[in-house]
């Protein structure tokens, strides 16, 4: 089997490649852009399965997809994503996606989420489609809110917490507490799925 994956965060690229260690995975292929990911299809042959990060340059939303199918002659391509919200998997398996993986997926899960892919199966995690896309902000305080918009400000915890009129250790509580309602990892992946999902 011969994947390529496609991320322009370098840590993240060669994590995904280390994880796609199988017996039965001859090659893993590692690109940065959507234009380099075209071209290794056009020049090495096409892909048993291509894993295209959905906010890297040159994707243009969901039209990189398609360019990537084509180049790929129809065989799979899946979207990877760090923030994006279960519209945008949807819309992706709309697309033709083979399959909708988050970051966040553990090792094991990912290297079966490639076999099934290749194998034409279609895969998104349950828990991540069964999520109401409108429900994130909802879970939120308004207080966690405010704190949200103070880290996609940048600020510190001791800028939000003069802001806000709270003590440090209040503010920190509620980032952390954000950030397991959020499923972020940490407060930079907070402020993306707060951007991604219109939250601040």
């Amino acid at each position: 089997m011969r994947i390529l994956v496609a991320d322009d965060h370098d840590l993240v690229r060669e994590t995904i490649a280390a994880f796609l260690d199988g017996s039965d995975i001859e090659e893993v292929q590692t690109v940065a852009t959507l234009e380099e990911a075209v071209n290794a299809a056009k020049t090495s042959g096409t892909f048993d399965l291509v894993l295209l990060d959905y906010n890297m340059p040159g994707m243009n939303g969901l039209e990189g997809l398609a360019r990537m199918r084509d180049a790929n002659e129809g065989r799979p391509v899946a979207i990877l994503s760090g923030s994006a919200s279960r519209d945008v998997a949807d819309a992706a398996l709309k697309s033709g996606a083979q399959g909708f993986i988050p970051k966040t997926l553990s090792a094991r899960s990912l290297l079966t989420a490639a076999r099934f892919m290749a194998a034409g199966e279609i895969y998104a995690p349950i828990e991540f489609m069964q999520k109401d896309p409108d429900d994130a902000g909802g879970m939120l305080t308004r207080r966690e809110l405010e704190v949200l918009r103070g880290i996609c400000d940048g600020k510190a915890n001791k800028e939000i917490a003069r802001d806000l009129d709270l003590q440090e250790v209040t503010v920190k509580l509620h980032v952390k507490t954000l950030s397991r309602k959020l499923e972020a990892r940490n407060r930079t992946h907070a402020a993306m799925i707060a951007r991604d999902r219109g939250l601040a």
